[in-house]
């Protein structure tokens, strides 16, 4: 059976959320659920093997996003099934449907791996934010209110990391990440 009937699975439930619409949002969920169990893995990959004079506060920040991720796995498989949905949420499962680019192995230093788990949240902010105007516009309240909990949370530990490296990119000038350019804001 593939991913998408088990996606598109409904068991009997007494939900007033019409069965099509409920089809919608499980698959919207076991997308997420996807993103967060490889952006979980990920954090942990970057937990086990960062380097450098960072490395103890980068070590337990690291750990505890995963932490963190852990728990929003478990609230989106829990309303996936909750909305009469199968929960699609093995590690080959994940790998298969995770929006999220791999993680870099060629690695080392803290800098690279604030940088690149940045660039993994920065994506999966995005699509919790889309999945947000997606499930109010399904007429799911619940799971819009769900998707904008872990939203605020993801968006603060989004804040964490970019804080690690908008010194050197002002210090330096440029005032970007990667290719794209930031400039700072002016608050009048």
């Amino acid at each position: 059976m593939s991913d998408n009937t088990l996606s598109s699975r409904l068991y009997p439930t007494r939900i007033d959320i019409p069965a099509e619409t409920r089809v919608q949002i499980v698959r919207i969920l076991n997308q997420t659920l996807a993103a967060s169990l490889d952006l979980k893995t990920q954090a942990k990959q970057a937990h086990w093997n960062v380097k450098g004079t960072d490395f103890y506060q980068l070590h337990e920040l690291f750990d505890e996003l995963a932490g963190e991720l852990e728990e929003f796995i478990d609230l989106v498989a829990e309303r996936v099934t909750a909305l009469g949905g199968y929960a699609v949420g093995t590690a080959r499962a994940a790998a298969q449907n995770s929006i999220l680019p791999e993680f870099p192995f060629d690695i080392l230093d803290g800098r690279e791996y604030v940088a690149a788990l940045a660039d993994r949240f920065a994506p999966y902010a995005k699509h919790l934010r889309e999945a947000i105007a997606k499930t109010d516009d399904l007429g799911d309240a619940d799971t819009a209110d769900l998707y904008t909990e872990i939203s605020r949370t993801i968006d603060k530990r989004l804040w964490f990391l970019d804080a690690h490296l908008q010194a050197a990119a002002v210090t330096n000038g440029n005032g970007s990440f990667g290719n794209k350019t930031q400039q700072p804001a002016t608050v009048r």
